[in-house]
C-alpha cells in the first residue's frame, strides 16, 4: 500500500500520485523495468591514475538526447551501494549516467568541505558512465561536479546521493555524507535524492543493495519525469530510505523527518592501538594516490617533529586510565562507534516507525527556514526580552 497522506510534508498532489503510479506499476507484471534479481553485476569500478580534468571534460562525449544524472554517495566510489545503482542507471538506458564520489569511505561527514587544499579528481572505469573519485567529502564531490570545472555539461537534470549504507533517519541526517550530497545539490539549485538503506549487522548481505536498486529506481524515473514535466517540488530534496529486506517492502509511504538518532559512543584503547596512517589506506587506491598519502603523511610527520620541540614531552598513558599530575603533556587515544539506540515509535508518519514496519519512507527535506509559528513566537519573544534587559 501507498500512503495518500502529504500533510505538512511540502510534497504536491501530483507528485503523491506519481508514487502512487510508481508503486502500483513495480507491482504489476512486466509494467515498470526494474532491476532483476539474478541480472549480471557489471564489471566493478577500478581506479585509474590521476588525469587533466579539464583536459577531460573538454573531450567528454555527451549525448544530449538523454538527461544527466550525477551520482555521489558518502561511503566511497567502490561500496555495492553505489555501484549497483550506477550499473542499473546504465541497464536502463535512459540516462547519461556521471559519478563523482569520494576516494573513500566518507560517511558522517556531515557537510563539510574541503577549502584551502589541493583536491585530486582521478578518472574511474565504470563501464557506461564517466565517473571520477574525489580526495574529499560528498559536498566537495557534487560541488566541484556542478562546477563545470569537471565536467563538460553545465548543470544535470537530477543528483543521486546513495545508496547509503546504514539509515539516515532522524537526526542521523545531519551527520550523513550521502544526505548533505544531495543537500549541496538543492542548494546549487539542482534537483536531487538520498538513498539508504537500513542495514543490519549479521542480517543484511550485499545483494540487498541489488533488491534496494529495484525498489528506488522506478522512484528516480519518475522523479526525473516529472522534473522535466515541471511539476516536481523545487523547494525540497527527497530522502529515501529502504527497509532491512528490500524486496519485501511494504511500499512506500510519504514520512516526516524524526528525532531519532544513533548515539555515539568512545571507547578509549591503548596507545598501541592506535591505527597508523598506512592501515588505512585503501587496496583499492591508485599509485598516484598512495604516493600522495604518502607525501601527506610525512609532512605530518615532520610537523609534529616540529611541534614536539617546541612543547613539553608528551606522556602516552591508558585511556582508560586517570592522568596524574604531571608536567609533561598527556596523549590518549579514542574511537567513536555509533550505537542504535532502542526506543518506541509510535508516530506512523515519521521516517523511522515507517522503515522499522517495513515500508520505504520518502521525506521532503528542505533549505528553507522554516519555523511553526509557536516556535517563532516563542523565540522572537525571548529575543525581545533578552534584548530589553541589557538596556
Amino acid at each position: 500500500m501507498t500512503s495518500t497522506s502529504a500533510k505538512n510534508n511540502g510534497l504536491s498532489a501530483a507528485l503523491v500520485s506519481n508514487l502512487q503510479d510508481v508503486l502500483s506499476k513495480r507491482k504489476g507484471a512486466n509494467e515498470e523495468k526494474v532491476v532483476s534479481d539474478g541480472s549480471a553485476a557489471e564489471e566493478a569500478p577500478s581506479t585509474s591514475d590521476s588525469v587533466d580534468v579539464s583536459a577531460a571534460a573538454a573531450e567528454e562525449e555527451i549525448d544530449d538526447s538523454r538527461p544527466i544524472v550525477l551520482v555521489t554517495n558518502g561511503d566511497g566510489i567502490d561500496s555495492p551501494g553505489l555501484v549497483s545503482l550506477v550499473e542499473a542507471l546504465v541497464r536502463e538506458g535512459l540516462y547519461n549516467v556521471h559519478v563523482c564520489a569520494p576516494q573513500t569511505d566518507k560517511s558522517a561527514s556531515a557537510h563539510s568541505m574541503t577549502p584551502g587544499e589541493t583536491i585530486a579528481a582521478s578518472s574511474v572505469n565504470i563501464k557506461g558512465a564517466t565517473a571520477f573519485e574525489v580526495s574529499g567529502t560528498p559536498v566537495d564531490c557534487i560541488s566541484l561536479g556542478l562546477s563545470g570545472a569537471l565536467f563538460a555539461w553545465s548543470k544535470p537534470v537530477l543528483v543521486i546521493s546513495g545508496i547509503n549504507q546504514g539509515s539516515s533517519c532522524g537526526h542521523q541526517m545531519f551527520y550523513s555524507g550521502a544526505v548533505s550530497g544531495a543537500r549541496e545539490a538543492l542548494i546549487s539549485g539542482v534537483p536531487s535524492l538520498s538513498i539508504s538503506l537500513n542495514w543490519k549487522k549479521d542480517e543484511s548481505k550485499e545483494s540487498d543493495f541489488k533488491d534496494a536498486v529495484g525498489v528506488c529506481v522506478p522512484l528516480i524515473n519518475a522523479t526525473i519525469r516529472d522534473i522535466e514535466k515541471g511539476v516536481f517540488p523545487k523547494d525540497c530534496s527527497l530522502n529515501i530510505e529502504i527497509p532491512t529486506s528490500p524486496s519485501s517492502n511494504k511500499g512506500f509511504k510519504i514520512t516526516k523527518q524524526s528525532t531519532w538518532r544513533q548515539s555515539p559512543s568512545w571507547q578509549g584503547v591503548s596507545a598501541n592501538r592506535h591505527p597508523g596512517a598506512g592501515n588505512f589506506m585503501s587496496n583499492q587506491q591508485s599509485l598516484g594516490a598512495q604516493l600522495a598519502q604518502l607525501g601527506r603523511d610525512a609532512s605530518a610527520a615532520g610537523a609534529a617533529r616540529r611541534f614536539t620541540t617546541q612543547k613539553k614531552s608528551i606522556v602516552e598513558i591508558e585511556s582508560v586510565g586517570v592522568a596524574g599530575k604531571t608536567d609533561s603533556r598527556v596523549k590518549k587515544h579514542f574511537r567513536l562507534e555509533f550505537v542504535a539506540k532502542e526506543e518506541e515509535h509510535t508516530d506512523g508518519d515519521l521516517d523511522i516507525k515507517a522503515l522499522e514496519d517495513g515500508f520505504v519512507s520518502v521525506t521532503p527535506l528542505s533549505i528553507l527556514p522554516k519555523l511553526d509559528s509557536e516556535t517563532q513566537a516563542a523565540a522572537s519573544e525571548w529575543i525581545s526580552k533578552a534584548l530589553n534587559s541589557d538596556q
